[in-house]
């Protein structure tokens, strides 16, 4: 399986650094702020690579990702997305 430029060689931490100009939206663990955003913590970062350079590249659009995506590179994108993927969620199911 071919995986997206950046895959390898990302730095979580540099991505918890970038990750501040998501934190309004998706907060800075991932789970999101606004009911109009989704919760990215714990998602898969080649799932996160992908849907961010679908937004840079026009691909998907949304009024607010599009904009910021735009200035992403490749590195920032993959360093955002090792940060978000090494986040651990947990869930319960209720009995």
């Amino acid at each position: 399986m071919a995986l997206p430029d950046g895959a390898f060689g990302a730095d979580a931490q540099a991505g918890r650094q970038k990750a501040r100009q998501c934190q309004t939206c998706h907060g800075i663990d991932g789970i999101a702020r606004i009911p109009i955003a989704p919760h990215i913590a714990g998602e898969n970062d080649i799932y996160l690579i992908t849907q961010l350079k679908a937004f840079r590249s026009g691909k998907r659009t949304h009024e607010i990702m599009s904009v910021i995506a735009e200035n992403l590179s490749d590195e920032d994108i993959a360093d955002l997305a090792a940060w978000y993927a090494s986040i651990e969620i947990k869930a319960t199911i209720p009995e």
